[in-house]
This record gives C-alpha cells, sequence and structure tokens, in this order.
C-alpha cells in the first residue's frame, strides 16, 4: 500500500516563508517520482514542483527561484520549502506520487496515482 500524509499547513503574511513535508510509505522511495500540487476554490489543481526517479526537478514558472522541493530519503519525506509567498498561492496543496522509472516530470496531475489528504496554506496580503 502507499500512503501520503501531508503536513506543515499554516497561515503566512505576503512575503513570508512555510516548508511542508510530506511522509511518503511506498516501496522504493529513492526512485519514486513525486510533487507538489495545489487547488484554490474554483480553480482546478495545478502542478507547482516535481522531483523524478533520478533527483532531476521542475517547477512552474511562476515559484522559480523561490520553491524549492526535495526529499530525505533516510526518512522518506518528501518537503517543499516557499519563500516570499504571494497571496495568489494561497489554496489547498496535495502531495503526490507515481512509481516507476521517469527521466522528467510532468507537472500534470493524471501522471500521479498516489495522493496525499492536502494542507491548507493561507497567504495574507
Amino acid at each position: 500500500q502507499v500512503q501520503l500524509v501531508e503536513c506543515g499547513g499554516a497561515s503566512a503574511q505576503a512575503g513570508g516563508s512555510l516548508t511542508l513535508s510530506c511522509a511518503i510509505s511506498v516501496d522504493d522511495f529513492n526512485r519514486a517520482n513525486t510533487g507538489w500540487f495545489r487547488q484554490a476554490p474554483g480553480k482546478e489543481r495545478e502542478g507547482v514542483a516535481c522531483i523524478d526517479s533520478f533527483g532531476a526537478t521542475n517547477y512552474i514558472d511562476s515559484v522559480k527561484g523561490r520553491f524549492t522541493i526535495s526529499k530525505d530519503a533516510a526518512k522518506n519525506i518528501l518537503y517543499l520549502q516557499m519563500k516570499g509567498l504571494k497571496p495568489e498561492e494561497s489554496g489547498m496543496y496535495y502531495c503526490a506520487a507515481a512509481s516507476g522509472r521517469w527521466n522528467g516530470c510532468p507537472l500534470l496531475t493524471n501522471r500521479y496515482s498516489y495522493w496525499g489528504q492536502g494542507t491548507q496554506v493561507t497567504v495574507s496580503s
């Protein structure tokens, strides 16, 4: 069984920072493809960042230089470090995973099979 549990969601002021965590139970965590997605009310879920089987990362253009995706293989935890937060980046953040060897990861929801329950991020202006 594959399980994902997010934590770290909170409120922050514009320009502030937050770090989200996702504990992932999956076979061969180190090779798993993982990512972070977010969804604002009334909008579709969008990809924010991902890391493939080989450690290569991909980010949505709007967060490049401010967000960092990483993982701790010893603890099976996926992180998303967010800096310089903007109000429009508020929403429910989800971690996701997919098995298999990917060379490059897409920021597409339908490519990921396993999802966490979500954690709320609210950025005030």
